[in-house]
């Protein structure tokens, strides 16, 4: 029962990242077609982040109401009527229409499958399964790169998104089949109540200080890597299409290996007494540093460099249940739906602000320039999180909340 409960919620989560960031390579065909700019693509496809965002605060209530079976495979129908709607789009507006009913209908892809997987698998095999769910997503990173370029090749972005429709539906029943039963209503549970329990955790100072640190590293690496490496790749580096598809699948795997290495190595350490938090701190400076190779190093090293980029960033995800375990058991939850909830909401602003960066800044410094600008920006911004985090590191978490949070 566990390994198909995973099979279908994995597959949906295979497509939700697909959708996140296959307009790194569709984003060129699209403007092509359509006739927009690179501002513009920049708002397209930041409107995912902004529609997902907007739902997780609710979606949370859904889940416990009416089970992720229920809740996850009807909204993947409304993703399947997104990409239905962005293939057939003529023009900017029908785009962020079909890309705004993607966002929704892939909302659930995480928080939806935790909760199926707390419902049904042992507390001591969760981590493990959990990491085979965030693979699953680096796999739809992975299918995102070369295997996307080519199938626009043969069927054109268009019959991508046909396909992508088609898949949705599928994963929706896959999901509807194999889910687990779902809940009888919890009346406690409500809408203001939650609302009203997520405003006092954004204002608890813990809260904000590790916020302040996670959401723009998370939402930088969400942001560029789901579109702007593509074009970076194409336009500063002088890859070929097909070359740069190659290497987004590569940063596509060392996203899959980063998952996987780092899930290791915070088990590791916190048996050694470590707190996740320093773990995810360690690797999310090496991440900046890439950032910075980004912006300094000769463009020639750019694909090395974005794979680099790639295996650190998924550190980013050890921030959740690092800053969950600072939470008794009931707010941990909503503790990451807060979190996730920011990093959405930036990753759709850093989406579409760089592609208006690079417009505003390349007639001037050109392309090159206007993506150092661009970056460089958000590389301060984490650094800045990073040095208030630094500055008042919290306590460890006491042995109640981490058996809690994890």
């Amino acid at each position: 029962m566990i390994a198909r409960i995973v099979v279908a919620f994995a597959f949906g989560y295979f497509l939700s990242y697909l959708f996140r960031v296959v307009n790194a390579v569709a984003g060129a065909d699209i403007v092509a077609d359509i006739g927009i700019d690179a501002g513009a693509l920049g708002l397209l496809t930041s409107v995912y982040f902004l529609t997902f965002a907007a739902v997780q605060l609710p979606l949370g209530v859904a889940l416990d109401r009416y089970g992720p079976r229920r809740v996850e495979s009807l909204l993947f129908v409304v993703a399947a009527a997104g990409a239905v709607v962005f293939a057939m789009a003529d023009d900017l507006p029908q785009l962020v229409l079909g890309r705004g009913l993607i966002g929704v209908g892939v909302a659930a892809g995480l928080m939806g499958a935790f909760k199926a997987y707390s419902m049904t698998v042992p507390h001591q095999r969760l981590p493990f399964v959990n990491g085979l769910h965030l693979a699953a997503g680096g796999l739809g990173a992975l299918a995102a790169g070369a295997p996307a370029e080519f199938t626009i090749d043969l069927v054109g972005w268009r019959g991508l998104f046909f396909a992508l429709a088609a898949l949705s539906l599928l994963a929706a029943a896959l999901i509807a089949i194999l889910g687990p039963p779902g809940h009888p209503a919890m009346a406690g549970d409500t809408l203001a109540g939650q609302v009203r329990s997520v405003g006092r955790i954004l204002s608890d100072p813990l809260f904000l200080r590790i916020a302040a640190f996670c959401v723009p590293s998370q939402a930088t690496a969400l942001a560029i890597q789901g579109l702007w490496a593509g074009p970076w790749l194409r336009d500063v580096q002088q890859l070929d299409p097909r070359t740069a598809a190659v290497v987004l699948s590569l940063m596509a795997a060392a996203m899959i290996a980063g998952f996987l290495v780092f899930g290791w190595v915070a088990a590791r350490a916190h048996q050694r007494g470590i707190p996740t938090l320093h773990v995810a701190i360690a690797g999310m400076s090496v991440f900046m540093v890439a950032q910075a190779a980004l912006i300094m190093l000769p463009v020639d090293a750019g694909a090395i460099v974005w794979c680099v980029y790639a295996f650190f960033a998924t550190t980013g995800i050890l921030l959740f249940p690092a800053l969950a375990a600072f939470y008794a058991r009931e707010l941990a939850g909503r503790v990451n739906t807060a979190l996730n909830f920011l990093v959405f909401t930036s990753s759709f602003a850093i989406q579409w602000l760089v592609g208006v960066a690079v417009e505003a800044y390349a007639p001037a410094l050109g392309i090159e320039g206007a993506f150092d600008v661009a970056f460089g920006v958000l590389l301060a911004l984490q650094v800045a999180g990073l040095a208030l985090l630094l500055s008042r590191m919290p306590a460890s978490p006491t042995p109640t909340q981490s058996a809690a949070a994890s």
